[in-house]
Parts: structure tokens; sequence; C-alpha cells
């Protein structure tokens, strides 16, 4: 019997099933769906403490298609998030990104997904409604579309201690 794995990101920890403590109230928020102009700078700057928090935790912090013109790696690394436990996806397409943005939210195995893409559909967007309702973990979609309005400001969020 064959297996066909297809092009899927292919990191080992980000899909295997762990139990981790539980539920909190971040992870009841839901998933963050944000327009942006500056790339998701001015986010990952708004998030860089909770995101430090979160990886001390020993689970992933996952970023999917990150804009390496905003200098993510330095931005995480001044703000005390480990970056051994940052993990970088890199998706083909939109179909790809949102698959693995719902994989690793709902994987047990991230504490933080966030993810960059072009402008979501209606589609889209209800489909994460439907996955932010098994989400194990804080989420965030960037749309970097350039006919965005102005970037929406984020919730305050808290970490788990």
């Amino acid at each position: 019997m064959s297996i066909v794995m297809g092009n899927a990101p292919r990191h080992p920890g980000l899909w295997q099933e762990a139990i981790y403590p539980t539920d909190s109230a971040w992870q009841q928020m839901g998933i963050a769906n944000l327009t942006t102009r500056s790339h998701g700078r001015q986010e990952l700057q708004q998030l860089s403490a909770q995101l430090a928090q979160l990886s001390q935790q020993g689970r992933w912090i996952v970023l999917i298609n990150p804009e390496n013109a905003i200098g993510y790696k330095e931005l995480l690394a001044r703000a005390g998030v480990r970056m051994d436990r940052v993990l970088q996806v890199r998706a083909r397409d939109e179909v790809e990104a949102l698959w693995a943005t719902e994989k690793a939210l709902t994987s047990g195995t991230s504490s933080a997904v966030i993810s960059w893409v072009e402008q979501l559909d209606h589609k889209d967007k209800r489909r994460l409604q439907l996955v932010a309702k098994s989400a194990r973990a804080m989420g965030i979609v960037l749309e970097t579309s350039s006919c965005a309005d102005n970037a929406t400001p984020l919730p305050r969020l808290q970490a788990v201690h």
C-alpha cells in the first residue's frame, strides 16, 4: 500500500498530538483576522511581549509565510522570544497556508500561530471561524492586501504562566 503525503509542510513536531494544561483566555477569543499596511511589523511589535511569554512554555510559535522584509527575526529576538521555539512554515500558495494554519492551531503543539496571507474571501473567513472552535493556540491571520483599510488594533492577550 502506498501512502501519498503531498507537499504539505512536514516538521515532525508540528503535527504530533501533545497534552498541555487547560486552555487559557486567549485561546477562547478565536482567531484574530487583521488587515495590515506594515506587512505585519506593527502587529508583531504589539504581540512581542506575549510571544516572549508564550515561547517560554516549550510549545511552538508558528509563523506561516512571514514577510522577510519586516525583519521579524530581529524583532522577536530583541523582545526576548526564544528563537529555538519559533517555527517558520513556507507555503506555496494561500490554500496551503490556510491548511498549515488550521493544522498548527488545532494540533496542540503550538502556543501561537501567525499567518500572512493576501486577502481572504468569505469562504476562507468562515473556515477560520470553524477552526477557531477547536483551536488550541492563539491565532492571528494578517491580511496584507494593498487595498486594506487601516490595521485593526490587536486585543490585549494574556499568556498562561
